[in-house]
């Protein structure tokens, strides 16, 4: 009876449990979806050619790129067949003009809302009383403080970010984590480069259960969790893009074009690359424009060499595609992805494909427009 009534709770919260064992692997991984429309349709590929609020996730250097005072964006997504919410808000603001410096602040939050508490639908007596149901999300937010300006030839920033998880009442964490980043510019490409929780990110978990609900996972075999830590190792992300002559924008077409290596140290087997605890995952993205107006975009990513189903000695290279376009109007920008985030398991050739939408607003003087 009650490993029916508890079966969601003691799935979300038993991942937690082998934390000690884990640690190392797929942690806030929530924080690697990332925010934007435009960085979706191009598959991330942004850690050189970011210039909007949004590079406070992707590279804060890139907030010194920003043209306006003041720069607020924002984006929802659903994930998974629309089980699971992505929402992001940004705001960016000039600090001084004569260094480009910007300092950001952003808010990321993916939840799970309205899961079913149903312990006390059938009572001692075998009666059952729906209102009894209650119910609880479990959610993951990130708050980013960033900052970017100009330094010399480079372009600097950092971004400093405080992390809550929380499965409901009964269970939640504190982290806290620190990426840094640089873009090397010159008029047909940039450089970028973007270190990610360089000072490795604690995740500290602390949990909240009632006797009784101690006796569920006693009862249905599980472990009692205890207080955890889950370890965050830091992660490089390098990326070239290539582009117009920034210094002779006479061409009504514009095109940008970058490719990203995205260097993990926690030892995944899923990069396309691996040696030892480090593995490298590729991406590659493209934006073409018209009169600064109109923007079609697409990207590959998650490359992985997957064993054949057959043959465990062979196997064959996956890729993931993305694609989506954008609409600037003034100081409006609207941007749409179409994202492919994965193969439904034991459904052949199923797929989940996620619509996403995002815009911007960059608040500018009268007298300047």
């Amino acid at each position: 009876m009650y490993t029916r009534n508890l079966l969601s709770l003691i799935l979300l919260i038993t991942g937690i449990c082998t934390v000690q064992g884990q640690s190392k692997k797929f942690v806030n991984e929530f924080l690697n979806i990332g925010v934007g429309a435009r960085s979706h349709a191009m598959f991330n590929a942004q850690v050189a050619n970011s210039n909007d609020v949004t590079s406070a996730f992707w590279n804060p250097a890139g907030l010194s790129n920003i043209e306006a005072p003041l720069q607020v964006g924002a984006m929802h997504a659903e994930w998974f067949g629309g089980v699971a919410n992505y929402d992001y808000l940004g705001l960016a603001k000039q600090i001084n003009a004569d260094n480009q410096s910007y300092a950001a602040l952003s808010v990321i939050r993916m939840g799970i809302d309205n899961i079913p508490y149903t312990l006390n639908l059938i009572g001692p007596d075998g009666s059952v009383d729906y209102d009894n149901v209650s119910d609880f999300s479990t959610a993951d937010y990130a708050v980013y403080a960033s900052y970017g300006q100009k330094l010399g030839f480079l372009r600097v920033g950092g971004s400093a970010k405080v992390i809550y998880r929380s499965i409901g009442r009964f269970a939640n964490a504190w982290g806290f984590g620190l990426d840094l980043g640089a873009k090397y510019e010159r008029p047909r490409y940039t450089l970028g480069v973007l270190a990610k929780d360089v000072t490795t990110t604690y995740n500290t978990w602390s949990f909240n259960l009632t006797e009784e609900e101690k006796a569920v996972f006693v009862r249905t075999g599980n472990s009692i969790p205890e207080t955890s830590t889950e370890i965050a190792l830091p992660r490089l992300v390098i990326g070239a893009a290539f582009h117009n002559n920034k210094e002779n924008y006479i061409s009504k077409y514009t095109y940008v074009i970058e490719a990203n290596l995205n260097i993990n140290t926690d030892g995944r087997a899923s990069g396309l690359i691996n040696s030892g605890n480090f593995a490298v995952e590729p991406t590659l993205g493209a934006e073409f424009g018209y009169k600064d107006l109109f923007f079609l975009r697409a990207g590959v990513g998650n490359m992985q060499r997957l064993i054949n189903d057959f043959n465990a000695n062979t196997r064959s290279l996956s890729v993931t595609p993305s694609m989506g376009l954008g609409l600037k109007l003034n100081r409006f920008r609207i941007d749409y992805a179409l994202s492919n985030i994965g193969t439904i398991s034991g459904q052949a050739g199923g797929t989940l494909f996620s619509h996403i939408f995002s815009l911007s607003i960059d608040f500018v003087p009268k007298t300047s427009l």
